[in-house]
C-alpha cells in the first residue's frame, strides 16, 4: 500500500521549502514577498482580472486579495478602474513601475524554479509531476464540491473518487 503520509509530508515540506527559497530571493533582489509576486505575475500574464477572478486563481479568500491588492496600489504597481461591466466590481491593472518590477522578478521567480527543480529532474518528469498533481487538485475541489452540496464535514474513511488509470485500493 501506498505511504501517503509520507506523500504528503514530501509534498507540504516540498511546498514550505520552494516557497521560503523563492520568496527569500524575491525579497533580496526586490523586496517583494512572494503572494505579492504572485499577483503581480497572474496580471502580467492576464491583464484586467477583477478581485473575484485572482481569488479563484489562488484558491484564496476575496478578503485576502483585497488586501494583497490594497498594498500593491499603495506601492503604485497596480491600479483599480470601474469595471464597464458591472458596477459592483473594478478592475485591476498594473501600472508601468508594476510592469516593471513583475517582468524583473519574473526573471528572478523564472532561474530559481529552475534552479531548484528543472536542473533536478527531466523535463518529462515535470511534465509527469504536472499532470498528477492537476489530477489530485481536481479530485479534491470535485471532494469539497460534493461535501458542499450535500452539506457534509469531512467523513472519517470517506474517499475522493478514483481516476481513470488508477486501480482501486
Amino acid at each position: 500500500m501506498a505511504d501517503l503520509k509520507r506523500l504528503y509530508r514530501e509534498l507540504v515540506s516540498l511546498e514550505i521549502e520552494l516557497w521560503g527559497g523563492i520568496e527569500e530571493r524575491l525579497r533580496a533582489e526586490y523586496d517583494l514577498p512572494l503572494t505579492s509576486f504572485e499577483v503581480l505575475h497572474l496580471l502580467l500574464r492576464r491583464p484586467g482580472r477583477r478581485i473575484q477572478d485572482i481569488a479563484e486563481e489562488f484558491s484564496i479568500t476575496v478578503g485576502g486579495t483585497s488586501k494583497v491588492v490594497d498594498r500593491l496600489e499603495a506601492a503604485g504597481l497596480c491600479a483599480r478602474r470601474a469595471n464597464p461591466n458591472d458596477r459592483r466590481s473594478s478592475i485591476v491593472e498594473l501600472t508601468p513601475q508594476g510592469r516593471k518590477l513583475a517582468d524583473g522578478a519574473l526573471k528572478v521567480f523564472e532561474d530559481e524554479l529552475e534552479l531548484r527543480i528543472g536542473s533536478v529532474i527531466p523535463e518529462r518528469s515535470v511534465r509527469e509531476m504536472t499532470e498528477v498533481l492537476g489530477t489530485l487538485r481536481a479530485a479534491g475541489r470535485a471532494l469539497e464540491a460534493e461535501r458542499k452540496a450535500a452539506g457534509q464535514r469531512p467523513v472519517a474513511g470517506m474517499r475522493a473518487p478514483k481516476q481513470p488509470g488508477r486501480p482501486a485500493s
